[in-house]
């Protein structure tokens, strides 16, 4: 099989300068293919509010890591609907839903801790 690979890059790399377009690799599955970036994921977080926008409709926190959409510790800006900013201040501990779609992320649900 490595041979064959091996054939079938040395021939897309031959053909990718001539005009035409190269054949699609035969090992290319559609299992194999990254997520698209309109996927939906959902997540759930703790951290510390860095920053409150109510009027913006954003918050910054420095959140923990999220293993459910593959997020290491960071500090971050979020959308959020104003009326779940009522009431959070810099400095306080909060748990939160996030939901993540296009690359952004909106927190859909916040509590103090």
């Amino acid at each position: 099989m490595k041979a064959r690979t091996g054939l079938i890059l040395a021939a897309l790399t031959l053909l990718g300068g001539c005009g035409e377009a190269a054949p699609e690799a035969p090992e290319a599955a559609a299992s194999d293919a990254m997520p698209m970036e309109s996927e939906v994921k959902s997540g759930k977080g703790t951290g510390t509010v860095t920053a409150v926008n109510a009027a913006a409709g954003t918050v910054t926190l420095d959140h923990e890591a999220m293993p459910e959409v593959g997020w290491p510790a960071m500090t971050m800006s979020f959308k959020a609907d104003p009326a779940l900013l009522a009431g959070i201040e810099e400095g306080d501990k909060v748990a939160f839903d996030l939901t993540l779609s296009g690359g952004s992320g909106e927190i859909t649900a916040l509590a103090v801790e």
